[in-house]
């Protein structure tokens, strides 16, 4: 009876070390199973405004910004979206995900959609939000 304690003791120990002493490496990956608001990188992801296909520098701005934005909230359901989005498409994993950017003077919405889901979150980005004047005014 003894001895059975002690064993489970000590593999007990020994889960509890492992499971809080984990690599960097895998503690990022986990975390990134469950982030909402990925990372975007400047080669493998396409950036359009209105069918126009971004290129050189506007890309990686673009890009730059949408990562330093804030997180601010999710959303239950897609809010309802007005002008011309921003659609990033990218990879993430084995998924090809599109981003939809909306931009606003107060806020930034984005919804993502992969596998037939749609997730919808807001943003905070000051580049972003007068980014989108310019796109406006550019537009017309």
């Amino acid at each position: 009876m003894t001895w059975t304690f002690v064993l489970m003791l000590i593999l007990v120990s020994l889960a509890k070390i492992l499971l809080t002493c984990l690599p960097t490496s895998v503690v990022e990956w986990i975390l990134g199973k469950f982030e909402i608001h990925p990372t975007l990188s400047d080669t493998m992801d396409t950036v359009t405004i209105d069918g126009k296909r971004l290129e050189g520098e506007e890309k990686n701005q673009v890009i730059n910004h949408f990562n330093q934005a804030l997180f601010l909230e999710k959303h239950s359901f897609p809010p309802e979206n007005s002008g011309t989005p921003i659609v990033i498409d990218t990879k993430m994993g084995k998924n090809n995900v599109r981003l939809f950017v909306y931009c606003y003077n107060d806020h930034v919405d984005v919804i993502k959609t992969y596998k037939k889901k749609e997730i919808a979150y807001r943003l905070r980005s000051d580049s972003l939000q007068k980014r989108s004047s310019f796109v406006t005014e550019e537009l017309v």
